[in-house]
């Protein structure tokens, strides 16, 4: 049986109140997507609110214009694919083996306290299948329950786009969360490297990487959890 990806993605698109554009950052779907393809998975696209996924802008320049991010732009069924994901209230977890979110600064805002993302979320560690997040996206934890009904990171190993990180971004008074804040808050073991260096964890079910350049390794390890 082929495997089953469910990748969830934000669909929000204004970065606070500074007028500017943001959404998912490319690199942190398209590396995922393609290496969940290419082991032969079947990917599945949901977003909070169905339809386009806005992609950050800052996401498409030269300096972040990866192999990977260079193939979605020339790959018109990807595109397609994004431009129309299903709700998230009208997927479930027992229809897939793993879930990941891709980041961008959106999910600050509509995935964070999303009540159908933490259900699915809650309902696949019930089902012992894993759940992958990378750089902004691991905010999306920050009301999970695990079945013992503590927070389901607590003393778990995570890792996410750390508040150094964003402090270099010039985003700290910006945003409405500090991935790095949240996940601590709730008893995570927070773990970084240096910024924007390739920094994966993995705790039981959960996989979390810390920027853009974590996405692919992320992956990798969701692919080595799950096999083929």
């Amino acid at each position: 049986m082929t495997k089953r990806i469910l990748m969830v993605m934000t669909s929000h698109d204004i970065l606070g109140d500074t007028g500017n554009k943001t959404g998912m950052w490319l690199e942190e779907f398209a590396s995922p997507y393609y290496a969940f393809l290419d082991a032969g998975y079947t990917v599945t696209l949901a977003s909070t609110l169905g339809g386009q996924v806005p992609i950050d802008p800052n996401s498409l320049g030269d300096d972040a214009m990866t192999e990977d991010a260079k193939r979605f732009t020339e790959d018109e069924l990807a595109r397609s694919a994004l431009s129309s994901t299903i709700p998230i209230e009208d997927v479930t977890a027992d229809e897939f083996d793993a879930i990941f979110y891709p980041g961008g600064h959106g999910p600050l805002w509509d995935l964070s306290d999303n009540q159908h993302s933490v259900s699915l979320i809650e309902n696949m560690v019930k089902a012992e299948k894993p759940v992958g997040a990378v750089c902004h996206a691991p905010i999306v934890l920050k009301e999970v329950k695990g079945p013992d009904g503590k927070p389901f990171v607590d003393g778990k190993e995570v890792t996410g786009f750390s508040n150094k990180e964003e402090d270099a971004m010039e985003l700290t008074s910006v945003v409405p969360y500090l991935v790095e804040d949240e996940l601590v808050a709730k008893g995570g073991k927070f773990s970084q490297a240096d910024n924007f260096e390739p920094h994966v964890c993995e705790s039981g079910l959960l996989i979390t990487g810390q920027n853009p350049a974590s996405s692919k390794p992320a992956a990798d390890k969701l692919i080595a959890r799950l096999g083929h």
